[in-house]
């Protein structure tokens, strides 16, 4: 657990370390922020899977058969993401490209990031299965999960993700930083669509799964 731990905490680091020196600077209001939001998000996530051994090692090093799809879209993500930072760190930490946010913005994006962190965090509590990859973990035998939030929609841990998403640019006072943004949050529905489509054709009960619980990112609209 402690090595999980610090292989997050480090991942956490990294981009923090990107936006930091993109920003020039080490008072950097807005990065705190969201840095020790980071943080708690990540101290609630390893605190629910302290004794989810397998869980924790399938999302640190997943099995073999990872679609290639996915391959591509965790790779856009993971550059999408550097970007964000990245533009954030200039934007609103070194030139202020954007006006300054009223306070009560910022607070709404603290909501939205805090309640994305939470969704996916119990998402991946309740999923045993709640791998970072699109694949069929046939070595665990593999089942639907259906119960929990996964009752209301299919994918609540992208959900939680899209949430948080839309808090980033709102906590970081950086307009310009939606752009990077939009793009992830238009390549997790994509994923979403791409990962009903594969379960639904390799998932025992997962077609089911799908005519029962008919949203798949949020509850009664789509």
């Amino acid at each position: 657990m402690i090595k999980h731990f610090t292989k997050s905490f480090l991942g956490i680091l990294f981009f923090f370390v990107l936006m930091f020196i993109a920003a020039g600077k080490i008072n950097y209001f807005e990065g705190w922020i969201y840095f020790a939001i980071s943080v708690f998000g990540l101290v609630i996530n390893i605190a629910t899977t302290k004794n989810k051994d397998e869980l924790v090692n399938e999302r640190s090093n997943p099995g073999a058969n990872t679609q290639p799809w996915d391959k591509k879209i965790l790779g856009l993500l993971a550059i999408l993401t550097i970007l964000s930072y990245v533009v954030a760190g200039l934007d609103s930490g070194r030139f202020n490209w954007s006006p300054p946010f009223d306070f009560r913005i910022t607070a709404i994006g603290i909501l939205f990031m805090i309640a994305g962190q939470i969704i996916f965090t119990v998402a991946k509590y309740q999923n045993n299965f709640f791998s970072s990859v699109a694949r069929i973990q046939t070595e665990r035998s593999h089942a639907v999960c259906n119960s929990g939030l996964y009752k209301f929609i299919r994918h609540p841990g992208y959900l939680g993700m899209t949430l948080s998403w839309i808090g980033f640019p709102l906590i970081l006072n950086s307009i310009y930083s939606a752009i990077p943004v939009l793009l992830a949050i238009i390549l997790l529905i994509t994923r979403t669509s791409l990962e009903d489509k594969f379960l639904s054709n390799e998932l025992n009960g997962y077609k089911e799964y799908m005519q029962k619980t008919k949203y798949r990112i949020i509850p009664f609209v789509w």
